[in-house]
């Protein structure tokens, strides 16, 4: 999740130094006015310009990626984003509403019979404003779509893992069975925490550690709790040798009961 989002910041962070680039491509003398004040220098100023990235060689790169985005998760504004690049068919004649950004790549101007120019240039700044707004406005689509994907594999990994603890059971590998389960529930107890952004200050934080994380966060309620730390002790039984080992109905509960938490707390 964190490398997609990385990617979905720079395409955001890309567009948005792409209009600055336009704006001072357009209008340096306002632009660099405008700025003055937050360099100490003129050389400060010129630096951050330079940086800048060319609009005419990276807008290209940024509207596919960012094309492929709003394609993916915000669909029906697929044609909205595209018309704001495309030439419109069968356009006949150029206003300043029909501009558009492949007009202004190619640095297209309209003069009318006197030569005085009716649409210039900066026809395309409004355009872009608007490409980079439907752009951003997958942004919170894009999130909910990454946590549904993560929500789905770690469901899958841990019925896997449930069902693999289930076999060893089966087998009378009483000890394994719980070990396993055991570390399903820890793990999703983790998750939950992530999922509500609960800071987890132990480095290897144990089940009874993270049930309190959840109870003392109001994420679940005291008989939840109880029914955690009743599966804790179990799991700490066959993980510590001690004079009684487990017995398969302890550990079918465990079992059982990490299945059921796995559904219930999220």
């Amino acid at each position: 999740m964190d490398r997609y989002e990385e990617d979905f910041k720079r395409l955001k962070d890309l567009g948005f130094q792409l209009e600055l680039r336009m704006q001072f491509d357009l209008f340096p003398e306002e632009m660099r006015e405008q700025l003055n004040k937050q360099f100490k220098n003129e050389d400060g100023l010129d630096k951050f310009v330079k940086d800048l990235p060319s609009f005419h060689r990276d807008y290209q790169k940024w509207y596919s990626e960012s094309l492929a985005i709003v394609r993916q998760l915000i669909p029906d504004r697929v044609n909205d984003f595209t018309a704001l690049y495309e030439v419109p068919k069968g356009r006949k004649d150029i206003k300043f509403g029909n501009y558009v950004i492949h007009d202004y790549l190619q640095g297209l101007r309209v003069s009318d019979s006197w030569g005085e120019v009716k649409v210039d240039t900066t026809a395309a700044l409004p355009q872009f404003r608007i490409q980079r707004n439907i752009f951003e406005s997958s942004e919170q689509r894009f999130k909910s779509s990454l946590f549904e994907i993560l929500s789905l594999v770690q469901a899958d990994l841990l019925d896997d893992e449930i069902d693999a603890a289930r076999v060893l059971l089966k087998n009378k590998f009483t000890r394994a069975a719980g070990a396993v389960a055991g570390v399903v529930l820890e793990s999703h107890l983790k998750a939950v925490c992530g999922n509500h952004a609960i800071k987890i200050v132990k480095q290897n934080p144990t089940i009874s550690v993270l049930n309190d994380l959840l109870k003392d966060n109001n994420i679940i309620d005291v008989s939840q709790w109880r029914f955690i730390q009743h599966l804790g002790d179990i799991r700490n039984l066959c993980d510590h040798k001690k004079a009684a080992d487990p017995t398969s109905d302890q550990v079918q509960d465990l079992i059982d009961g990490v299945a059921k938490i796995s559904k219930t707390v999220s």
